[in-house]
């Protein structure tokens, strides 16, 4: 898997900023992406050091329109810590 293919989006909420100032910041990645994949990924496109990677995953849920039944995708959340002296990634400036 590239890793273009493994990092799909910033997740740019409040809490993520808050965790911009610990040097974390959260990615949504690919459901099939372990934490050494999202490791190398991160470091690849930003050309930074990871000291750690939590993943957070989240079920589908069951929604409803009318007749029509069906499931919200199910998502996978990574916070990535940067290592000590490593750069910022810019692009969860304010």
């Amino acid at each position: 898997m590239d890793a273009r293919d493994i990092i799909k989006r910033p997740v740019i909420t409040e809490q993520s900023m808050t965790f911009v100032e610990e040097n974390k910041y959260v990615f949504e990645v690919d459901v099939k992406a372990n934490k050494v994949a999202v490791k190398k990924a991160i470091e690849e496109i930003f050309d930074v050091k990871v000291a750690k990677v939590n993943v957070l995953n989240y079920k589908a849920k069951f929604k409803r329109m009318g007749k029509y039944a069906g499931y919200t995708n199910k998502r996978r959340k990574a916070v990535i810590t940067l290592a000590e002296g490593s750069k910022e990634i810019t692009l969860f400036e304010n």
